[in-house]
């Protein structure tokens, strides 16, 4: 069992140069390839995460990532990482596909001296992965249901899109707005709820359809990620309905945030992904350099909600110009 390390989002930064994850900024005497696998560049999320990777190992001094686009295939991280082995990379970062099915080849990297931090979402039954770097979904969840209440205290119609069946991401982010909603009255009533795998085509259509079924509109539309907040956002334009369902996204992506700024989100939940990625890359680092181990095996970061009130917390926030 992974031990359990929640950090507040606001002192996320702080972390950087906590006693756990040591500054190895002076400690650039050995060069490093860290070889980096992303769920998908189909996502915002990751590009951005990534981003901040680069970034951060730019900092540390004598550090080269390598990347391999994971295209949210199992089979393309499980090639990726035994090419990555052949090639004698120092450390590996990845967002794995499949909890499952990428354990076999993450305990193969282990078994052969190189050193692995999961980032995003953990992989299972290998408890010799360095560190699992995350937001806690479960948390985020819970405030984006927190945000609803305190919108519609009185209760609320609402549908749920949720991501990709069978994804702990997917089911921390149903589990944690339930917990919430489902505690907080009778008022709070699940009209529909349908997975449109963190997609914004199935977004859309999926609420398309829900739209369509319903005989009354629903007051509220939660969505367990950005892209498919964003896709339903779209149905609700089509239908003339916009400004008259208060839609919550989940990612604090560049494009929500906008959205949020534009009044056609109501709200995000910032899992602050820069951070995320940032730690993952000073906590390898810090292993393969000086043998430093973090203080917990699984760092979870705290998501907060972002309304139009809070914009300037997010992480992205001095992105959305662009």
């Amino acid at each position: 069992m992974l031990k359990r390390t929640f950090l507040a989002a606001a002192s996320a930064a702080l972390l950087l140069g906590a006693t756990a994850l040591p500054s190895v900024a002076q400690s650039a005497a050995k060069e490093i390839k860290i070889f980096v696998s992303p769920l998908s560049f189909a996502f915002p999320h990751f590009v951005f995460m990534y981003e901040q990777m680069e970034d951060e190992a730019k900092k540390l001094g004598g550090v080269t990532l390598v990347v391999a686009d994971g295209q949210l295939s199992a089979p393309k991280q499980l090639a990726d990482i035994e090419s990555a082995i052949v090639q004698g990379v120092d450390g590996i970062i990845i967002a794995p596909a499949d909890a499952d099915a990428l354990a076999a080849p993450v305990q193969q990297a282990i078994d052969n001296g190189i050193p692995v931090v999961t980032v995003d979402r953990p992989v299972n039954g290998v408890p010799s992965v360095l560190a699992n770097v995350a937001a806690d979904n479960f948390a985020g969840a819970e405030a984006q249901g927190a945000a609803v209440v305190a919108a519609f205290p009185d209760g609320a119609t609402i549908v749920n899109l949720q991501g990709i069946p069978g994804d702990k991401t997917a089911n921390d982010r149903n589990g944690g707005a339930h917990k919430v909603l489902d505690a907080a009255g009778d008022g709070y009533v699940f009209v529909s709820e349908q997975a449109a795998d963190f997609s914004r085509d199935k977004g859309l259509s999926v609420t398309e359809n829900v739209l369509t079924g319903l005989t009354e509109t629903p007051q509220v539309i939660i969505a367990a990620n950005d892209d498919m907040a964003l896709g339903a956002a779209q149905a609700v334009e089509a239908r003339g309905l916009a400004g008259k369902v208060a839609i919550y996204g989940y990612d604090g992506s560049k494009d929500a945030l906008r959205g949020v700024r534009d009044g056609i989100l109501a709200g995000t939940i910032d899992q602050f992904p820069g951070q995320q990625g940032r730690i993952a890359v000073r906590t390898l680092v810090a292993n393969i350099r000086d043998g430093v181990k973090p203080d917990s095996d699984n760092i979870l970061i705290a998501p907060i909600a972002i309304t139009k009130e809070n914009l300037d917390s997010a992480e992205r926030v001095g992105l959305i110009g662009e």
